[in-house]
């Protein structure tokens, strides 16, 4: 039996709002506000201010967009089919794309892996970079990727170098890649509204990648007096992340740095900057380590879905595979 289809509506914007006119709109986007979501969350002194406009207009549109959006309940069946279009980008490595579920790195979700110095991380991000652009039956998205990049970990050379062994053009594959140098962590946060413009801008970007996460955020708060600052400011970052991962069905993967917890006496002392903060708002969240003869160990160490497992991969010139 064929199923009947339903003609989607129309997309509304913000100018289908009442009280925002297209003068009104184009503050707004200056302002980082490009979409009904955006809007609908903010509170009327906010959006006031924003768009230059009274407060009894703002509550108006905000009410408004949130009517639009249906903003309340679904049943289980209703969401379910709502997360029909979650995209995967393979990792090159069908041992890591199982212990991530299958297929490889989910959009709509915070991938965050971490561990110490020549683990793994940053290959594994360039490797999702090239294989984001391939097309869905080979394990990509047919998108392209966006890398902020906050150590200098970023390589042309070796994008070209996996891009060759995979058989793609390079100069093309390096085309579709969108590299931002973040320089302290404002810059960092900054760079997130350049993304949602990008996309505003017809930009098929399917892969938003972070290397690494909590660098500047460590170097700019450092000592107890300031943890508590830093991990709200953090706290607020993520949240844009997920914000921004969930509005426009990104695959958000980040690296992160490690410690030494100096109290823990046996076992390994490895953990993840950013606290409980990072590790609550991390849907899959992976640990790296070294493994005999240069291969490297992954570790699911937490995951609403998937078990607690690890295993093998290598880094070789063609990237991450088996």
């Amino acid at each position: 039996m064929t199923e009947k289809k339903v003609d989607k509506p129309k997309k509304m914007g913000l100018t289908d709002l009442p009280g925002i006119g297209p003068a009104v709109s184009a503050k707004l986007e200056s302002a980082g506000i490009y979409d009904l979501m955006s809007l609908a969350v903010m509170t009327p002194a906010a959006l006031s201010e924003a768009a230059g406009i009274s407060a009894a207009v703002a509550r108006k549109a905000i009410q408004a967009a949130r009517q639009m959006l249906d903003l309340g309940f679904v049943d289980g069946a209703e969401y379910a089919k709502r997360r029909e279009d979650i995209n995967y980008i393979t990792t090159g490595s069908k041992n890591l794309n199982d212990l991530l579920g299958g297929k490889g790195i989910e959009s709509r979700a915070l991938t965050e892996v971490f561990g110490a110095y020549g683990s793994g991380k940053t290959q594994i991000a360039l490797t999702i970079a090239i294989n984001t652009q391939l097309p869905i039956n080979k394990g990509g998205v047919n998108g392209k990727a966006v890398f902020i990049d906050t150590e200098g970990t970023f390589r042309p050379a070796r994008i070209k170098q996996i891009a060759e062994k995979l058989g793609a053009n390079p100069e093309k594959v390096l085309k579709n890649i969108f590299v931002a140098r973040a320089f302290n962590s404002d810059h960092q946060i900054l760079l997130l509204d350049k993304i949602a413009e990008m996309i505003k801008d017809k930009e098929p970007i399917k892969l938003l990648i972070i290397d690494s996460l909590t660098a500047h955020f460590r170097a700019e708060y450092s000592g107890r007096g300031q943890l508590a600052d830093r991990q709200q400011k953090l706290n607020r970052y993520i949240h844009q992340l997920v914000k921004l991962a969930e509005t426009y069905n990104l695959a958000v993967y980040v690296t992160n740095q490690v410690m030494a917890n100096p109290a823990q006496l046996f076992g390994d002392p490895t953990t993840p900057i950013g606290g409980h903060i990072l590790g609550h708002a991390s849907t899959y969240r992976i640990y790296l380590r070294r493994g005999k003869a240069g291969s490297r160990v992954a570790k699911m160490i937490d995951s609403p879905n998937l078990p607690e497992n690890e295993t093998i991969f290598n880094v070789t010139e063609a990237g991450i595979v088996d």
